[in-house]
Parts: structure tokens; sequence; C-alpha cells
């Protein structure tokens, strides 16, 4: 932030277990961004939130939409607590940044990014595995076409949530509250990822079930094939009952190469016989703990965001993008209850 330009005032709404790394970004980013208020609807819980991470507590939501400082909202509420929150922020005139999914079904995610588009506000969706330094560079590697065309994909989310202290929570993995299992609650960041790299899947062939490791509303596991629009095939396989869980991996095989990101960290090795690597040590998230991941895939998130308000263009992962995974994942549970191919609309 350069020539004094003022601070973006910023109000986050929730402060829940997925709000850590959120806190840590947005302290790494005192510089540009001022925190005007957090707002939760448990007192003593938003108290403890705010102490620990030096952040002032709001009176309630209406008075963070009233406070003209505040540009834009950071929304980190559970899916089904979204539709009106962000319907009261548009009518405010303020920009929305939330966490995944849009919300718990296509429909509602639809009329979201409606609800901004109609307002003229901004709108993105956290999907930090973007903005990972290896996947950044792959990213740039398939803008430039530089390994040739995309033949096939290979998608593959090893993770595991306990039952007691995860599945047992009240809410959770269930349609009501999360509105789905596995595919949008922990696989959606990876399938997002995906799209962005290979482009859209025409068609899905699926497979989901919920195994005897957890008694859940929804899938803990998902096996499908794909067809991409571009001719490429894919499978994936995505599932939170694989002890003790492992690090997510897509590989992407290009006609002069094979590229597979591996959590934070990138091989690429090219038919002449050159190995490229790319990334950082880190953990993914794909364990017992989910929030076992740096903060700094956050903080470039949230800085492109403030980047694009300022700017007027859209933020790298916005509402638009964010349909795409919704409509994909769509599709997968729908192949999996009818029983056969069905194509992504």
């Amino acid at each position: 932030m350069g020539d004094g330009q003022k601070r973006f005032g910023l109000g986050v709404v929730g402060a829940g277990m997925g709000a850590k790394p959120h806190a840590l970004a947005l302290q790494s980013l005192a510089g540009s961004i001022d925190v005007r208020g957090v707002y939760r609807r448990n007192r003593a819980e938003l108290d403890t939130f705010c102490q620990t991470y030096g952040f002032p507590a709001a009176e309630s939501y209406e008075a963070l939409l009233a406070d003209p400082e505040v540009e834009a909202i950071l929304l980190l509420t559970t899916p089904n607590a979204r539709e009106e929150l962000v319907a009261a922020a548009a009518r405010a005139g303020k920009h929305v940044l939330m966490e995944k999914p849009v919300e718990r079904t296509l429909a509602a995610a639809e009329r979201i990014v409606q609800t901004c588009d109609e307002a003229g506000v901004t709108l993105g969706i956290i999907f930090q595995h973007r903005f990972r330094r290896a996947s950044r560079y792959l990213a740039e590697a398939v803008a430039e076409d530089r390994y040739g065309r995309l033949e096939a994909v290979h998608l593959v989310v090893p993770w595991w949530r306990p039952q007691a202290g995860y599945y047992d929570q009240p809410g959770r993995g269930t349609l009501e509250q999360d509105g789905g299992g596995v595919l949008i609650t922990q696989a959606i960041h990876s399938l997002d990822l995906m799209l962005s790299l290979c482009g859209d899947v025409n068609a899905v062939t699926a497979m989901a079930k919920t195994t005897r490791f957890h008694q859940m509303e929804t899938e803990d596991f998902v096996s499908a094939g794909l067809e991409f629009s571009n001719g490429a095939v894919g499978a994936v396989m995505a599932t939170t009952a694989s002890f003790p869980g492992g690090p997510e991996s897509l590989t992407l095989n290009f006609a002069r190469a094979s590229a597979t990101l591996t959590a934070g960290n990138l091989t690429v090795r090219t038919m002449d016989g050159e190995t490229i690597t790319e990334g950082e040590a880190s953990q993914g998230g794909g364990g017992a703990d989910p929030m076992a991941f740096p903060f700094e895939w956050h903080a470039a998130q949230i800085a492109d965001f403030v980047d694009a308000v300022r700017h007027s263009r859209q933020p790298l992962s916005n509402g638009h993008t964010a349909l795409r995974v919704h409509r994909l994942i769509d599709a997968m549970m729908a192949s999996a209850r009818e029983g056969k191919r069905v194509v992504v609309f």
C-alpha cells in the first residue's frame, strides 16, 4: 500500500474454529487493513477471540453495516447463516468476502451471487489453496501453455476426520447446516483448484457412500470419473475416512510433462528429463486437526480481494468461479444418487 492510501476498513462476522487463520492473516495485514469490529452472537466467545487477536468487538451486525468506515464484510459463519447476511451487506453497499461454500445448495449459492451482482458489490469466496506458491506457479505454466495439451487428471483427497470431536459436533455433516459431506466441506478446495487449472467438467460418473467409520447424514467417501470440456479425462477420490489422513494430491498429465501438486508442493517432470520443484514445507489440514495449515495463503487471498475492490476488478476467487465447483459437486451427487452419467450444467 503506497502513496499514503488509508487502510481498508473490514468488519468480521463469525469467530468459530475456521476464524483462526483469518485472524492471523489479518494481524499480518494490519498495515493495510483496519479490522473495525468482529461480531459473533456468543458474547463470551467473541470477547475471548477479540482479546486473543487484539480486535475490537462489535455490538451487532447492524453496527458493522452502519459504520461508514467498513468497506467490506468478512463472513465466516456456517453456510446455513449466509443468505440474509449477504443480502443485508449488499443493501448497505458493503463488499463481501466469505468462507466456502457459497451456501448449502446450488440454488441458494446462485441467489447470493446474483444479489451481489445486482447490488454492484464485489463477492470473494475463500479458496486459499489457489494462493499457495506452488499453485500459482502451476497456474502460470498452464496459462502459458508451457507443457502442451492437458490429457488426464487425477485428484486424491485422503483425509481423516474422527467421529468423536468432529462429526459428533451438532450440525456437522448435516444437510441442514453444511449442505453435504466430504465434497462440499473438505474436497471443495481441491475441486476448485482443479477447475481453476483444468477448465470446466462436462460430465461425471460418480459413487458416494458413508463408510462404517462414521455415523453421519452425508457422504464421507466419493469416487468419480470426469470428462473435461477440453477433452481431458479425470478421476477423483475424496474421503474423510482415511486414517490418519494424508495430503491431497492433484496430478495433471500434459502432452510434454506431468505435474503433481501434493498439498503445497509441486513436482513437474518433463518428457525431456527435467524435474522442477516448487513449494513450501507445510501441513495441509488433512488429519484430525482441520486447522493444521499456515495462514499465509489466507493473507494472500484477503490482499487480492482488497486489491480487487480498490481497482474495480473481480478477485481471483469470486462468486462466479465458486459456482463452477458447486455445479460440479451437484452433478457428482446426482450421478451417485441416480447411478448414471450426469452432464454438468
